[in-house]
C-alpha cells in the first residue's frame, strides 16, 4: 500500500512548478489531490481554467485520484470552497499545502500599491484563508469524535528568511510572515491534532526564478533545480508519520536544512534604567551587527557564480537602475 493512500491533499498553485510536482508525486503515493490553481500569469493577471485540470488528468490518466478547482486563495468564499470540494469529493479532507504564489520584481519607489497588495494577498492572506477553513473543517471533525491525524505545509522562500533579495518588498515580507504563521498555526492546532510545518525551496527553476542568473541552466543527468526535489519532503510532512510540528525547512537541490528564524542576539543593557543617546551611539558599534549585504553574498554568492560584497552590490545596482 502506498504511504498516502486514501489521504486527501489540497495543494494550491498546483498548476505549475513546485506545486505540480507537489501534486503529481502526492497521487504516486496514493493520495486524492485537489488541484487548486486559476492559471494566472506570474504577476497575478489572467486566468487559464485548463491549466489545474490539466495536472487533475495527468494524475487521473495515470490511475490517481484528483479534481481540479480553479478558485483564487485570496477569495475568502472560494478558500471555503474548495476545502467542501475536497470533502465532497474524496470524503475528507486530511493536509493542505500552500503553494500559492505571485511576483511583481520592482525597487522600492516603483513598486505601486496594487503590485504589493496582491503578491501579499496571494501568499499570506491565501495561505492564511485556506489554511482558516481547512482547520473550521477539523475541528468540527474532532469534536464529532475524529481524531485521524492532520497536516499543514505552507510554502516560504529564502527570500525574506535568509536572501534579503533587493526587489522583492512584497514577496520577502509575504514570505516571512508564512514562515512566522506557520510557528503560530502550529501552537494553536497542536490540540486539533493538526501539525504545520513550511518548507523553503531555494534556487528552484519555476516561472518565478527563470530570471536569475544561473537558473536556466540545466544538467544532463539529475537536476538539482527540478521543482520535483521538494516534493519528498512535502509528502512526508503531509504523511501521517510526520513525528514533528512548527518547522521551516530549507530545501536545495538534495540538502534540507531547519531554518532558525529571528533569534535574539549579543546585547547591551544600560548601567542605569534608561539609555542616553550618547551611550547607545558609543556602544552599539561594538556589537556584531550583520551587514545585509555580507549576509546576502554569504547565501547566493557561489550559487550565482559570483563571490563577495562588490559584485553583490553591482547585481543589485543593476537590477534596479
Amino acid at each position: 500500500m502506498n504511504d498516502l493512500q486514501g489521504r486527501t491533499v489540497l495543494v494550491t498553485g498546483a498548476g505549475r512548478g513546485i506545486g505540480r510536482a507537489e501534486a503529481l508525486h502526492l497521487a504516486s503515493l496514493g493520495a486524492n489531490v485537489v488541484v487548486n490553481d486559476p492559471g494566472v500569469a506570474v504577476d497575478g493577471h489572467g486566468g487559464d481554467a485548463s491549466v489545474a485540470e490539466a495536472v487533475a488528468a495527468q494524475i487521473r490518466d495515470r490511475g490517481g485520484r484528483a479534481v481540479a478547482d480553479t478558485g483564487s486563495v485570496t477569495d475568502w468564499d472560494a478558500a471555503e470552497r474548495m476545502v467542501a470540494l475536497a470533502v465532497a469529493e474524496f470524503g475528507d479532507l486530511h493536509a493542505v499545502v500552500n503553494n500559492a504564489a505571485t511576483e511583481v520584481n520592482k525597487g522600492l519607489e516603483r513598486l505601486t500599491e496594487a503590485e504589493f497588495d496582491g503578491v501579499v494577498a496571494v501568499k499570506l492572506k491565501g495561505a492564511f484563508a485556506v489554511s482558516r477553513w481547512a482547520a473550521a473543517h477539523w475541528r468540527r471533525r474532532r469534536d464529532a469524535g475524529d481524531r485521524a491525524g492532520r497536516a499543514i505545509v505552507n510554502t516560504a522562500s529564502g527570500s525574506g528568511l535568509y536572501n534579503p533579495l533587493p526587489t522583492q518588498s512584497n514577496y520577502a515580507s509575504a514570505n516571512a510572515a508564512v514562515a512566522a504563521m506557520t510557528t503560530v498555526h502550529a501552537l494553536e492546532l497542536g490540540r486539533l491534532g493538526v501539525r504545520v510545518n513550511c518548507v523553503v525551496p531555494s534556487m528552484v527553476r519555476t516561472r518565478l526564478t527563470l530570471g536569475v542568473p544561473g537558473m536556466d541552466d540545466a544538467p544532463d543527468g539529475p537536476d538539482p533545480k527540478d521543482p520535483a526535489v521538494v516534493a519528498p519532503l512535502v509528502s512526508y510532512l503531509v504523511g501521517p508519520d510526520c513525528a514533528f510540528t512548527g518547522q521551516v525547512l530549507s530545501v536545495r537541490g538534495g540538502a534540507v536544512t531547519p531554518v532558525r528564524g529571528w533569534e535574539l542576539g549579543e546585547g547591551i543593557e544600560p548601567e542605569g534604567t534608561a539609555w542616553t543617546q550618547a551611550e547607545l551611539a558609543a556602544r552599539l558599534g561594538a556589537l556584531p551587527l550583520q551587514d545585509p549585504f555580507d549576509r546576502l553574498a554569504a547565501s547566493l554568492g557561489s550559487a550565482l557564480g559570483t563571490q563577495g560584497r562588490q559584485d553583490i552590490e553591482a547585481m543589485i545596482s543593476a537590477q534596479l537602475d
